[in-house]
């Protein structure tokens, strides 16, 4: 059997894959305006991406995150970060509430786990990482099914 081409989704309706790129420049502006570390926001992109397993939003986040100053030692331990003393309690509520939007599938976004972020992220903050989330597993979505190439 013949495999086909793939699509690439972005090229194939620019205006929907450029309207996704004004929410993600609109949701930037409103983690930066509810005082989300930027650090932060690319931990909760590269987490988002782990979980989905986007090898091309992995690599472009993690290059974004080491660019802005991120410490390798957090990235490398993100997906056990429940393990470490790396994150603080911000890291911890904004990445607990990233992973339960993520796997929404698997039981939706539990009281405990949106009432653990709310106690910790003011309204402004919880909403600001469930929008950045929401685009994350857009823009995962996008290049997992346009097969977007990553190496060579």
């Amino acid at each position: 059997m013949t495999e086909l081409q793939r699509v690439n989704i972005g090229e194939q309706h620019p205006a929907a894959y450029k309207a996704l790129i004004a929410l993600s420049s609109e949701v930037d502006e409103a983690a930066a305006a509810a005082g989300l570390d930027p650090l932060l926001v690319e931990l909760v992109r590269i987490r988002t991406s782990q979980i989905n397993g986007c090898a091309f939003c992995l690599r472009m986040h993690t290059r974004d995150a080491l660019r802005k100053g991120e410490s390798p030692d957090r990235i490398a331990v993100l997906p056990a970060w429940e393990e470490t003393d790396y994150f603080s309690a911000t890291d911890r509520a904004a990445l607990r509430l990233a992973e339960a939007i993520t796997l929404v599938p698997q039981g939706h976004v539990s009281d405990e786990d949106f009432n653990a972020a709310a106690g910790v992220l003011t309204a402004d903050q919880v909403s600001a990482v469930a929008w950045l989330v929401t685009v994350m597993n857009a823009f995962n979505r996008v290049a997992i099914t346009s097969r977007y190439r990553v190496g060579s």
